[in-house]
């Protein structure tokens, strides 16, 4: 795509990655077909080609409007048009490039301000947010039918994990939500990755990783949380860390991600470079290992929801599901297993309407199959599916972490 930037975007930080990006796009709209925006919407700006022209057209110094800032707000970011992408469009790095100018230029009403700060002075934080989702749940009756769907329905404690230290060790990302909402899965990794030789050291000081901020109109803010999240882990990695697993694949491909968006901070660049090559999904960990030696014969019947950053992010797409075969479980098909879920972060929130329609769509797809359980990778999509009051939805590691023998 020919692309001219104006005065003002040529000065941009990340003015050649734009023009760059702007150039690998043909047009050729492949992507619109497998956009799940586009699909419920039918509005070419509401699709990925439509807004790449919009951000397009910002950067080459058009108005920006807030109907701009609309149809960029409601992407996903799922990415399933850069698995599509024939010509390899990095799509990702442009919509944030893109948001980052047309959010500088549109300030958003009152309301979704407060929203937007709120969310950041919240999800961020454990203790905070795990004090928030208690009193929620004393309260829940009280709590209006939304607010009620984002608190767990049934919440599994966290069972002791191994105190056992191994010559093979991982660093693990605790993460800022999932202690609370889901606080077995994490002990449930460590236990399961212990029966297997390796032990998992949690470095509290590693909180969020930086995606809620940097998606949020904050971008400074996310890699400020990338820079604290990396130094929290260098002790670890310079004694020998085998790798930084995530349980959440949504952190996992942020974390993945920090090499290049820190690659011009000549104090994190190499670092961060260094910390997305150790990053690991936990699934990456597992497929590599004796997986016989766990002893698992499963049966149970599972739908897996595979989360758009496990399978277009991070292009594991399958990785869950082979190894869940291998255990013997009994996999459901899913229709249409590469659209989104609608969770998409903090999407639920700020994009209520279009978020419960994606849901719906997805749980009609998963229990097509009729499994006792919906398995997923991802806290967000675990969290946001399981609120519609369905068929339960649980991390697939816990699953086999209690097939154990």
């Amino acid at each position: 795509m020919q692309t001219t930037l104006s005065e003002r975007a040529s000065h941009l930080p990340r003015a050649a990655e734009a023009e760059s990006i702007l150039r690998t796009c043909v047009h050729c709209g492949f992507c619109n077909a497998t956009c799940p925006t586009y699909q419920l919407l039918g509005d070419e700006l509401d699709g990925p080609r439509g807004r790449i022209y919009l951000i397009k057209q910002v950067l080459e110094g058009n108005d920006v409007t807030q109907k701009t800032q609309q149809h960029l707000d409601r992407c996903l970011s799922c990415r399933n048009c850069e698995t599509t992408c024939p010509s390899g469009v990095d799509y990702h790095n442009l919509l944030d490039i893109g948001r980052a100018v047309v959010d500088a230029a549109v300030p958003r009403p009152l309301g979704q301000r407060l929203l937007r700060e709120g969310l950041r002075q919240t999800v961020p934080h454990p203790d905070l947010f795990k004090s928030l989702v208690n009193s929620g749940q004393v309260f829940r009756a009280l709590l209006p039918g939304p607010l009620q769907s984002k608190l767990p329905r049934r919440v599994y404690p966290a069972k002791p994990r191994p105190m056992t230290v191994r010559e093979r060790q991982v660093l693990m990302l605790e993460g800022c939500v999932q202690p609370s909402l889901s606080p077995n899965t994490n002990a449930a990794a460590a236990r399961v990755l212990d029966r297997l030789g390796i032990s998992v050291i949690a470095t509290r000081e590693a909180g969020c990783c930086g995606a809620v901020d940097y998606h949020l109109d904050a971008q400074a803010a996310g890699l400020d949380r990338a820079r604290r999240n990396i130094d929290a882990w260098w002790p670890g990695i310079e004694k020998g860390a085998e790798a930084i697993v995530q349980t959440a694949s949504g952190c996992g491909a942020f974390i993945k991600d920090y090499g290049h968006l820190l690659a011009s901070d000549p104090a994190y660049a190499d670092k961060a470079k260094k910390v997305s090559a150790l990053a690991r999904d936990l699934v990456e960990v597992l497929r590599d290992e004796p997986l016989e030696q766990l002893g698992i014969h499963a049966s149970q019947r599972l739908a897996f929801h595979c989360p758009c950053t496990l399978q277009h992010g991070q292009k594991l797409g399958g990785a869950v599901e082979a190894l869940l075969t291998g255990f013997g479980f009994n996999l459901t098909s899913v229709p249409d297993g590469h659209l989104c879920c609608g969770s998409a972060g903090t999407y639920s929130l700020t994009q209520p309407e279009l978020s419960r329609q994606l849901r719906d769509n997805k749980l009609n797809a998963l229990e097509s199959g009729h499994p006792e359980v919906i398995v997923t990778a991802n806290i967000g999509c675990q969290s946001h599916l399981d609120g519609a009051g369905r068929t339960p939805v649980r991390h697939w590691i816990e699953l086999v972490e209690a097939a154990l023998p």
